[in-house]
């Protein structure tokens, strides 16, 4: 029988070497980064996934917004803020609701109406009076026709100052606040203003065009107004 050959220093040994290959424990360095990674990865995109299902699925951010959602949409929006109050509804709109009681009747604006026409044609029939009293041989003399024109113009200053700038700062022409109304903006209630008052005091040629018809508008509509009324959106209240 032949002598077993000591194995050389360089041999490997095979009891170690099985014994590093033959048990895949976590010492070994390639399997716990395989195992770590893989399983980190996986877990990790579970986590992901769990994460996912949690904000899609359960809602808890969403779950507890949408009562502060429900609460925003019926009180801040739309219950509170733009629709369900009438004041801040009327602002944006311009057109605030409109008491028929609170109108002046055609009765109270056509007695208005006559006592400033009384008030500015004072001065002129007095002019008028004047001029034909002093007469000289069948015509009016120079003193007359002069006091006469004067007073003529005095008529006219009174009516502009009267129906534009009086009633268009007060509201109120003398007649107007005799009969107790006042003439407003639609849109707020406030007087309309010299500019927009003598404005309106031409747009009155609309009311006269057709017959007169437009004076007369006020009997029937709902807003008791004329067509120069509904061209500059005025009204005639009560005071």
């Amino acid at each position: 029988m032949s002598t077993p050959t000591p194995p050389g220093p360089d041999a490997p040994d095979q009891g170690s070497s099985s014994g590093r290959h033959g048990a895949p424990q976590p010492q070994d360095p390639y399997g716990r980064q395989a195992q770590g990674q893989g399983g980190q990865q996986g877990y990790g995109r579970q986590q992901q996934h769990g994460q996912y299902g949690q904000q899609y699925g359960q809602q808890p951010g969403y779950g507890q917004a949408y009562p502060q959602g429900q609460e925003g949409y019926g009180q801040g929006q739309y219950g509170q803020g733009q629709y369900g109050q009438p004041d801040q509804y009327g602002q944006y709109s311009g057109a605030p609701e409109i008491d028929r009681d609170m109108l002046a009747p055609w009765v109270h604006r056509l007695g208005a109406y006559l006592v400033d026409g009384v008030v500015a044609w004072i001065p002129g029939a007095i002019g008028s009076a004047l001029m034909t009293g002093l007469q000289s041989g069948g015509q009016p003399s120079g003193a007359a026709t002069m006091i006469g024109s004067i007073l003529y113009l005095v008529s006219l200053a009174i009516s502009i100052w009267n129906i534009v700038f009086r009633q268009g700062r007060t509201g109120q022409s003398i007649g107007k606040q005799v009969l107790n109304i006042k003439l407003v903006r639609e849109s707020d209630g406030q007087p309309l203003g010299p500019g927009t008052t003598f404005v309106r005091a031409l747009a009155h040629i609309l009311d006269a065009l057709p017959c007169y018809v437009g004076f007369l508008w006020p009997l029937w509509d709902k807003k008791r107004q004329t067509f120069a009324d509904k061209v500059m959106s005025s009204l005639v209240i009560k005071v």
